[in-house]
């Protein structure tokens, strides 16, 4: 029923890459709390045929940020210290935004969360398609366009529905 094979989504973003730019401007004027119901009710309809164990593709490719207070939680449940923790699995910047020190991440095995009730919230809010503020983020969102089968697959069932078309782009100079 969806698109979950990630070397056709793959081959689909670089072939779609300008329609997707011009998609993202075509929003510009549109309503968000009109799209935000829109994308909102795709997403729950397409989350829920998408089994993200399946492919993990995510914790495969992605840096995953880490709150401070995320960081004592997990050393618990690891049974190790703060210290032990941050020194094995976190990275810190200069500017202290923690992040998992490994792509793909310590913590997937056979494309299952290994510490999923421990989980860290970008991990929980990833794709971010359930939050406000859609258009807000769809740049954001397009960057994983080709990683992501439930972000492919609710892009191009919101182009279907507001009946966009990307043959209607204007030509370029």
């Amino acid at each position: 029923m969806y698109q979950t094979d990630l070397v056709v989504i793959a081959a689909a973003s670089l072939e779609k890459e300008e329609e997707n730019d011009y998609f993202l401007r075509s929003l510009k004027n549109r309503d968000t709390e009109e799209l935000d119901v829109i994308v909102h009710s795709i997403y729950d309809k397409i989350s829920g045929g998408i089994d993200c164990t399946s492919c993990g593709n995510c914790c495969k490719s992605l840096v995953i940020n880490v709150k401070q207070e995320e960081i004592a939680p997990l050393a618990a449940h690891l049974n190790l210290s703060v210290d032990e923790t941050k020194e094995k699995y976190i990275e810190e910047s200069q500017q202290g935004n923690c992040f998992i020190n490994t792509i793909p991440c310590h913590f997937l095995a056979d494309n299952k969360c290994t510490i999923y009730e421990q989980r860290f919230t970008e991990c929980r809010d990833f794709p971010h398609l359930h939050k406000p503020g859609f258009k807000a983020r769809l740049s954001g969102t397009l960057m994983h366009y080709g990683r992501c089968p439930i972000i492919y697959n609710v892009i191009e069932e919101v182009k279907v529905r507001l009946w966009f078309s990307g043959n209607d782009q204007p030509s370029l100079p």
